[in-house]
């Protein structure tokens, strides 16, 4: 219903901030030109205790975004920043525009922060890399990475990931002491460097007294860090992610220092309600089974390859030890369906290693699998054993093979009578990924992980 003039303006501030909260970011800033007793109203500090940021390095949006932060830089509580797209220069000092954008907007909105006191929750995103190195961005983004800690009275959670390689093993020394008490979630993470110097050591994080959740590159926890968090003068760890990387991998000295079963076992003794998120880049079996060891409380597992697959043995082996604690599973291999069809984990054996991870993981409330087959016949098994427990299960359809035998007692479509004997397994309308569907899982697999992360810490 349109307002006339002066309705407008006999509207109470209070009840035109009321209606202002209702509106997205950007729809309020709209709203503010209607006239300039909008205007006053749009920022007032009760309407911007949350921003939530996807940059896209336009020069277009740059103004509107300088003016937002100048505006609620300095009384924003929490703050959450995500670059949309983006990759390195190939070739010379030529540097993509949305780039080099995307790292002024990072630019101006750490500025408006820096000075902000009262920032409870700070987290940056941005799924790029350089190749050839930006020294004068980079430089400035630490400094004003550093200064927004340093200034930092009440921060609680911290979150760094996938970033230009700007944050360095200096940059926590920048909290003081009484800040770095009241940080509960420390997220630093990077997949795109190999052999580079520890972000944080375990020195470093015996400051972190009252850390709840963790998330770091696997390489970066090494026993030594295990070992401090299992001190008793920490609170109790509930949540910790874990990166590995294959080209991290290729490091040998990562393996020695990583924890052992006995290190778990200390870390898990008084922590009862502490679980794991492993995300594997690309790993081998033969190093993913020295790393899962038997002790890890794992809650979640996502592999993602191109290259190396992963083996019906290591589906079990995961089944068998984590059956207590296994409520994600995610297999997806990224590659253009070959002329034989994808790799089967069934192959050779009685029991297809799927099936029986529904069966003996008794919390599995997520599956998604691509580029694996996976026939009808146990899919609709896998829906049996879990039934509405099983909250998510996607498979690309391009992944679902059929047996004729196995589908023999069934009349009709052979799809057709897949989708409906899931649905009646799971209990709520089932259907396969179609390929032209988009899904974080499938498609941008460094902003799904980094998104259910926060999801996973956030959920204590």
């Amino acid at each position: 219903m349109a307002l006339c003039g002066a309705a407008v303006a006999a509207l109470p501030c209070e009840v035109i901030v009321h209606i202002f909260s209702f509106l997205p970011p950007w729809d309020r800033l709209r709203a503010s030109s209607v006239c300039s007793r909008w205007r006053e109203c749009l920022f007032y500090p009760s309407l911007w205790p949350e921003l939530r940021l996807r940059l896209r390095g336009s020069a277009a949006e740059r103004c509107r975004l300088d003016f937002l932060m100048k505006k609620c830089g300095s009384f924003v509580r929490e703050l959450r920043v995500e670059f949309a797209g983006g990759g390195g220069s190939s070739s010379g000092s030529s540097r993509p525009d949305p780039l080099r954008g995307y790292m002024d907007e990072v630019v101006c909105v750490l500025r408006s922060v820096r000075s902000n006191r009262n920032l409870q929750k700070l987290s940056v995103f941005g799924d790029i890399y350089q190749q050839e190195p930006d020294d004068k961005h980079s430089h400035e983004i630490q400094q004003l990475i550093e200064e927004v800690l340093g200034n930092s009275k009440h921060l609680k959670w911290l979150s760094l990931g996938f970033m230009l390689e700007v944050v360095t093993p200096t940059t926590l020394a920048a909290l003081p002491q009484s800040s770095a008490n009241c940080i509960e979630h420390l997220s630093l993470l990077d997949t795109h460097f190999i052999n580079k110097t520890p972000v944080i050591e375990a020195v470093e994080l015996e400051r972190f007294l009252n850390l709840r959740s963790l998330a770091l590159d696997f390489c970066d926890f090494t026993a030594e860090v295990s070992r401090v968090l299992a001190n008793s003068n920490h609170v109790p760890l509930h949540r910790l992610s874990l990166v590995i990387h294959h080209l991290s991998m290729s490091n040998t000295h990562v393996l020695d220092n990583m924890p052992q079963d006995a290190d778990w076992k200390v870390l898990t003794r008084h922590r009862a309600n502490l679980r794991v998120y492993i995300m594997a880049f690309n790993v081998r079996n033969d190093i993913l089974l020295r790393i899962l060891k038997p002790s890890i409380p794992l809650g979640r597992i996502h592999f993602d390859s191109s290259t190396n697959g992963v083996s019906g043995a290591l589906v079990d082996i995961i089944s068998r030890q984590y059956d207590k604690s296994l409520t994600h599973f995610l297999l997806i291999k990224d590659v253009e369906q070959r002329i034989n069809g994808f790799p089967d984990l069934s192959d050779n054996r009685n029991e297809d290693p799927l099936v029986l991870l529904a069966w003996r993981c008794t919390k599995l409330s997520h599956l998604s699998i691509h580029g694996y087959a996976v026939w009808a016949h146990n899919l609709i098994a896998i829906a049996r054993l879990r039934g509405p427990e099983l909250q998510v299960l996607e498979v690309t359809e391009e992944s679902i093979n059929f047996d004729e035998d196995a589908m023999a007692d069934l009349d009709g479509d052979p799809l057709h009578n897949l989708i409906e004997e899931v649905s009646i397994g799971l209990g709520k309308r089932w259907h396969p990924v179609m390929k032209n569907e988009t899904l974080y899982v499938f498609s941008e697999t460094t902003r799904y992980f980094y998104k259910e992360m926060q999801r996973f810490s956030e959920g204590i």
